[in-house]
């Protein structure tokens, strides 16, 4: 095995590109452009010179990220927030994300009809759009659901062409949504909600001690065990709900609201999950699909522009705070995790549970929203 495809390489240059990300940030310009962008642009270009593989060549790393590190960094960042902010935030984000979720439909249908995915995807392109549907309205899980009901999974070459569309154009739009609301805010200011001016603010930098860096991860471990437990027994309920509803009841206990440390770890497992999102921007894989690629980039490019277009320029008449749209956004198109990291770069930790219940929302409606797009175009 070469250094380049080591596991411990591999993991010590998706923390080093943490580091660096948030060293960035140190500087103006750095700063406005935020830790999550610099994170996956750094290991996007990574990827690309071949520093470290892509996600889609796949690495025990990155599997591991998925499946553990992602889901436990949205346990741990959820145990700092009051339930309190749901009462001002709440409402207002479910209405952007229902929104945005019938923009991602609308973006759909109009991308259908202009690009004519069929010509090149055949009896396949009602599933792909199935799949753009489900993923653009509650994330990944969605996208896999229904790729693997109707069999697109086992036709390599679209599989692999739709998933890294898919990653490069979500990257850019999750790189848009953390950019907007600061250039909007300037240019057209809008009144915040009220949750953003209260005292509670993100910690940027906290002491942390045994006790509690112990009792942190354990509960954490704790949380994602009987998460797993529960949902085998009960299959029709989503374990990232089960672990999200851990987290909040733990949160609210005066024990576990005195533990140091949650910020800082929570948060750094979610951006080397975004330094990760950042691998999978493969440009050589897309490239060697040729015609493939360019119609999927169409189709998807028009869709998340029209979800973009309708969610922020319906926000906007109605005066809605832009960082709840752009966190309404990103709990569609990136699910639970890009809301949580667009929160967290806002400097808006009220919106950190409206979005990840929104996030889990969305999980539980894409596939079905999906399946009837599939089955309808």
């Amino acid at each position: 095995m070469s250094l380049l495809q080591d596991p411990i390489f591999i993991a010590a240059v998706l923390c080093l590109t943490v580091f660096v990300g948030n060293w960035l940030t140190r500087f103006g310009w750095g700063k406005t452009v935020g830790t999550p962008i610099w994170v996956i642009l750094l290991c996007a270009a990574f990827s690309n010179l071949g520093i470290i593989p892509s996600a889609m060549d796949g690495s025990p790393v990155y599997d591991g990220v998925f499946v553990y590190l992602a889901p436990f960094g949205i346990f741990i960042a959820l145990l700092e927030v009051d339930l309190k902010s749901l009462k001002n935030a709440g409402l207002p984000l479910l209405l952007m994300f229902l929104l945005g979720s019938a923009a991602t439909v609308i973006g759909v249908l109009v991308a259908w009809l202009v690009v004519s995915p069929a010509a090149e995807l055949v009896d396949l392109a009602p599933a792909v759009a199935g799949m753009y549907t489900g993923t653009y309205i509650g994330g990944s899980i969605n996208f896999n659901a229904i790729a693997l009901h109707y069999g697109v999974n086992e036709n390599g070459n679209l599989f692999a062409a739709t998933t890294v569309v898919d990653s490069v154009v979500g990257t850019v739009w999750i790189i848009a949504t953390l950019l907007l609301p600061k250039f909007l805010q300037r240019r057209f200011p809008r009144k915040k909600l009220a949750s953003a001016k209260s005292k509670e603010k993100l910690v940027t930098e906290e002491t942390v001690s045994i006790s509690s860096l112990g009792m942190i991860l354990a509960l954490g471990l704790f949380g994602m065990a009987l998460s797993k437990v529960f949902a085998a027994y009960f299959p029709q309920v989503p374990e990232i709900l089960v672990l999200t509803t851990l987290a909040l009841v733990l949160a609210q206990v005066p024990a576990v609201k005195a533990l140091r440390g949650k910020h800082t770890l929570g948060f750094f497992f979610i951006l080397v999950f975004l330094a990760v999102i950042g691998t999978l921007c493969d440009l050589g894989a897309l490239a060697s699909t040729g015609s493939l690629a360019l119609t999927l980039f169409l189709f998807v490019g028009l869709l998340v522009l029209i979800h973009g277009a309708v969610i922020f320029g319906v926000g906007a008449l109605v005066r809605i705070d832009w960082d709840v749209i752009a966190v309404a956004s990103q709990a569609n198109v990136g699910g639970n995790t890009t809301a949580i990291a667009a929160a967290e770069s806002l400097d808006r930790p009220d919106l950190l549970i409206p979005g990840v219940l929104v996030g889990s929302l969305g999980n539980a409606l894409g596939t079905y929203v999906g399946f009837a797009v599939a089955g309808m175009i």
